[in-house]
């Protein structure tokens, strides 16, 4: 007996950390992860990790691998005190309600602290799903791996009960800098996200009942610095698509924006390879008619349409604040004194007939707005979507009418 106990226990050692050792169940297989040990020691001080520490949105295409992933999952939720269990965050009477799941391009796996080890939940790629949840925000669809905290107050409220949810969320957050900080000493990038639709990113990561995603990380190596382990710097491929290179910026209202008008036509520049940014009249979280977020970049007041190829005014009831913005209509001349693709759809023509730029133009809009662009001189035609030289408008009004406007923008950016 104690032969085969030492034989498994080496067996064990002996699992590298790209390795998989599979436990099987009645109903499932499940894939494990056995991580490399943590390195208990850098060649970066933590007054260096925390000074370099920045939010970054742009990653290259270098894979992140498990030994990093072991190595974050261990700074945020790591035993570093075996003897009582402790962990490498604080957390509010020992209860720890966190847990880390880790979206990579192998799957969903969860963080087992025991055992220093991943167990996978999910055999499919989720990350692309992940960033629609998250209002596909720059640096979530274009992450090496995405990382959700998820907590279980009830954990946390059988002690402190009615100040349970604040603990949980302080412990959410001081994990979420020790993974940032590990992040700056492996040389990746991150950046956090709270704007996300949280229904969405549970049915996603098939959650638990009573455990709610709080907070995600999307992290990868970024993409000015894409060397390799022994210093070269790969060939990085180019960006794929035939507007690639081009630049657009899709300017949302603060409230209200119609989803499907910015998704979708997001969807079909990304497609095409043009490189989106999302603007709106101020930061913070916004959100769409039917309910989804989306986290602004760029303040209307900050923008510069020299930075861009396009400018797009995404539609919906919100979209009624630029009508009279000197701010939005400065921006909509600006294009279109400098030439530059200035498209609009649904109730966002409005905005550029009232920028004066749409005279003797053949224009669509929201039926509503056929009175407003007509006395502007545009010459209205109602059809779905219309483009007159650089100036492209749509009716909208449906995901399909959005695809074609995304798909017109697209064209004319890749010189068809």
């Amino acid at each position: 007996m104690k032969r085969l106990i030492i034989t498994l226990a080496a067996g064990l050692l002996l699992v590298g950390a790209h390795a998989y050792a599979r436990i099987r169940t009645r109903s499932s297989t499940r894939k494990m992860v056995q991580l490399t040990e943590p390195k208990l020691k850098g060649s970066v001080t933590l007054e260096e990790a925390i000074s370099r520490r920045r939010s970054v949105r742009q990653f290259g295409t270098r894979p992140v691998g498990f030994t990093q992933v072991g190595q974050l999952a261990w700074a945020g939720q790591g035993i570093t005190e075996p003897v009582r269990g402790l962990r490498a965050a604080p957390s509010a009477g020992e209860t720890y309600p966190i847990a880390l799941y880790f979206a990579l391009p192998e799957g969903l796996f969860v963080y087992k602290p025991a055992g220093h080890s991943l167990e996978q939940v999910l055999a499919q790629d989720v990350r692309g799903m992940l960033a629609s949840a998250a209002g596909m925000q720059e640096g979530a669809a274009r992450a090496a791996c995405d990382i959700i905290l998820a907590g279980a107050v009830r954990k946390v409220s059988a002690k402190f009960r009615s100040d349970a949810r604040k603990y949980m969320y302080m412990e959410a957050g001081h994990i979420a800098q020790n993974i940032q900080l590990q992040a700056v000493c492996l040389n990746l990038g991150s950046v956090t996200i709270g704007g996300f639709d949280s229904r969405e990113v549970k049915k996603i990561c098939k959650l638990a009942q009573g455990l709610d995603p709080i907070y995600m990380i999307s992290l990868g190596y970024p993409a000015d610095q894409q060397k390799t382990e022994d210093g070269r710097t790969p060939a990085v491929p180019a960006p794929i698509g035939p507007a690639a290179g081009k630049k657009a910026v899709l300017i949302i209202a603060s409230d209200n924006f119609r989803d499907d008008e910015l998704y979708e036509t997001k969807r079909m520049l990304d497609a095409a390879g043009v490189q989106t940014t999302i603007a709106a009249s101020r930061q913070g979280i916004a959100r769409g008619m039917l309910g989804n977020m989306a986290q602004p970049e760029v303040s209307l007041n900050r923008l510069r349409v020299d930075d861009y190829d396009a400018v797009v005014f995404v539609g919906g009831p919100g979209a009624a604040e630029y009508f009279d913005s000197p701010v939005a209509l400065n921006i909509a001349r600006d294009a279109a004194g400098k030439r530059k693709i200035l498209a609009a759809i649904s109730i966002a023509p409005t905005i550029l007939a009232n920028a004066n730029v749409l005279t003797g133009i053949r224009a669509t809009a929201f039926l509503s707005e056929r009175e407003r662009l007509q006395q502007a001189g545009a010459i209205y035609t109602g059809n779905p979507v219309e483009r007159d030289r650089f100036i492209i408008t749509g009716t909208g009004g449906s995901p399909r009418a959005s695809l074609d406007f995304g798909r017109a923008i697209a064209d004319a950016l890749s010189g068809k």
